[in-house]
């Protein structure tokens, strides 16, 4: 059973991180934390080093809700084919799902911390490195077992996909317009089918 303390830092985090990510680092203020939390300043910071350290956190949270959502298409059952259309599935809805967390805590976070918090920067980029490695994965399998077939390596494939999928994230969040989801994973539905299925 966690502490009193473990369960305060829970509560914390899990308050803070939709905070930091719609407002960003530079954004959020202390005074917008303490208020979310109903805690003073010393409070926070008795359970963290400072604002960085909550914010690597906050992201820590986030990104790792966002992790486990692409697990789950990523690692149905069935053929490769079936997890990477299952994956693409998830971006048509992709708004429902970041809607709690603030908005795409990769997206707001990666290019709010590019040129302020280098720390942050490197965790965005580390996400996306996690990310790309497990779509590679899932087509990988598929070349293996000789569902699919790729014109270049299975990792430069899943960026190029999952380029497309963010930049459809980030028209949704710049114009609040779902057919920038919609219309985005369609193409891609439809290109998937032409290029690399067998």
């Amino acid at each position: 059973m966690p502490s009193k303390a473990e369960k305060t830092t829970a509560f914390i985090i899990e308050t803070v991180a939709p905070i930091f990510t719609r407002h960003g680092y530079v954004g959020t203020s202390m005074s917008a934390l303490t208020e979310a939390t109903g805690l003073t300043k010393g409070a926070l910071y008795g359970n963290f080093k400072n604002k960085e350290d909550l914010a690597l956190r906050a992201f820590d949270f986030s990104s790792s809700k966002l992790i486990e959502a692409l697990d789950r298409p990523l690692n149905t059952d069935g053929t490769s084919l079936d997890r990477i259309f299952a994956l693409t599935r998830f971006f048509k809805t992709y708004d429902e799902f970041i809607e709690p967390l603030g908005g795409c805590p990769l997206l707001r976070t990666g290019v709010d911390a590019k040129h302020n918090n280098a720390d942050l920067s490197a965790a965005a980029r580390e996400v996306c490195r996690t990310i790309e490695g497990k779509i590679a994965a899932a087509l990988e399998d598929g070349v293996n077992a000789g569902e699919l077939r790729l014109p270049v390596p299975p990792l430069q494939f899943a960026k190029q996909l999952f380029t497309m999928l963010q930049g459809a994230v980030a028209m949704f969040t710049t114009t609040g317009d779902r057919k920038y989801l919609i219309n985005t994973v369609a193409y891609l539905d439809v290109l998937i089918k032409r290029e690399i299925k067998k």
